[in-house]
């Protein structure tokens, strides 16, 4: 580490204490000792900031955090972020490489240096950033490395204590940032206007930037999964779909609202209805005992029911918590559809969006995140859910 890098405060702007993250540690080297791997390594975002606390929105540069079976971890990186890693992070060993240096040249000889050639050493190939060219040239510098792919994400499923407290402080700030925006819905505002409104209250709430930007949809264009705010303006008449984020340390929570502008379509009315419904249903098997196919299927099963099915064709929610650009979600971890046969337990928090489109026409939604807990799911915002008619 540089001179300059040590004038930082050592994990000074740390989330959590060196226990929460030695725990974390443990819980993989656990999974690494089942499968004989000597030492592990990943360059995603979220898994990086999970073992160590490392964040910076200079990930877009290749990093890497390496946990060998035994001894401190080291954390290989551009060297402009190494004093951002000192500040963030209890790491003792950050190692930068220069801007002229390929990143896998970089990795490839401290691997080299430190004595781990010829060794069990696997990587993370999940990564959003680790691309072809990076592997192919650190394959090309260090040799062949095992699969190590899956290892951390499960360990992230369940919420500890400290990170559910994240979580519900982002979930506050979002409930901000969706009040203000069904606040600010009317005809002759534009979807920008609303935009606007979100983000500036959950910025004051307390949300730092986000993996993904809300959804500030109107009219016929929110008739199309994943249209988001582009200067129109409101109608009298439209549905107005807000999908919404805030993030605390790393933590994201999200919601789904509808506002109806003037008179809407009696179908809509329906729909939202169903969507409550669905949603409700959701919760309630939202429970330990239950998989995330249940959870599913109890949305879906009320979706079928009122003959909505061909507008709801996803999954019911999935797994949220630390994110980085860009998604908000976990949803490479766990999702709440019907295959996915995975028990739920106690600290696991989804996002369960129930959305209805009449498609290319308009989009009825409603959503929480929600904590599993030993006995009835807990939302964590805390605003009304029915469809709010301005």
């Amino acid at each position: 580490m540089s001179n300059v890098a040590m004038m930082v405060p050592q994990g000074a702007e740390t989330v959590f204490p060196k226990e929460e993250y030695a725990r974390r540690v443990a819980r993989l080297r656990e999974q690494m000792a089942a499968k004989g791997f000597d030492l592990f390594l990943t360059s995603g975002p979220e898994n990086i900031f999970y073992l160590s606390g490392q964040q910076t929105p200079g990930y877009y540069t290749f990093q890497c955090l390496c946990i060998p079976q035994s001894g401190e971890p080291f954390h290989v990186l551009r060297g402009l972020e190494a004093m951002n890693a000192r500040l963030n992070t209890l790491l003792t060993d950050i190692e930068g490489y220069a801007d002229d240096t390929h990143p896998a040249a970089a990795l490839a000889a401290s691997l080299k240096r430190r004595g781990w050639l010829g060794k069990r050493v696997a990587i993370d190939r999940n990564s959003w950033f680790l691309t072809v060219n990076i592997y192919e040239r650190l394959v090309a510098e260090f040799g062949s490395l095992l699969d190590g792919s899956g290892l951390v994400e499960p360990l992230r499923r369940v919420k500890s204590r400290p990170e559910i407290e994240q979580m519900e402080k982002s979930a506050t700030a979002n409930d901000a940032g969706m009040q203000s925006g069904l606040d600010a819905v009317r005809a002759g505002v534009s979807e920008n206007d609303v935009a606007a409104a979100i983000m500036n209250a959950a910025i004051k709430a307390g949300s730092e930037y986000l993996g993904m930007d809300p959804f500030v949809t109107s009219g016929p264009r929110s008739g199309v999964p994943h249209t988001t705010w582009r200067r129109r303006t409101i109608e009298s008449g439209d549905l107005v779909a807000l999908e919404t984020c805030a993030c605390y340390n790393r933590y994201h929570t999200a919601m789904f609202r509808t506002v109806g502008v003037g008179r809407i379509p009696q179908l809509a009315l329906d729909m939202y209805k169903t969507c409550e419904e669905g949603l409700a249903a959701a919760i309630e098997n939202l429970r330990p005992g239950r998989t995330c196919a249940d959870v599913h299927n109890a949305c879906q099963k009320v979706i079928d029911r009122d003959g909505f099915t061909e507008g709801y064709r996803k999954r019911t929610g999935y797994s949220v918590g630390i994110s980085f650009a860009p998604d908000w979600g976990e949803g490479n971890i766990l999702s709440l559809f019907h295959d996915v046969d995975v028990p739920l337990q106690p600290g696991m928090v989804f996002h369960v969006p129930v959305a209805l489109r009449e498609w290319g026409k308009f989009t009825v939604a409603v959503s929480e995140t929600v904590l599993v807990t030993d006995g009835a799911a807990r939302p964590l915002g805390k605003l009304k859910r029915e469809l709010l008619r301005v």
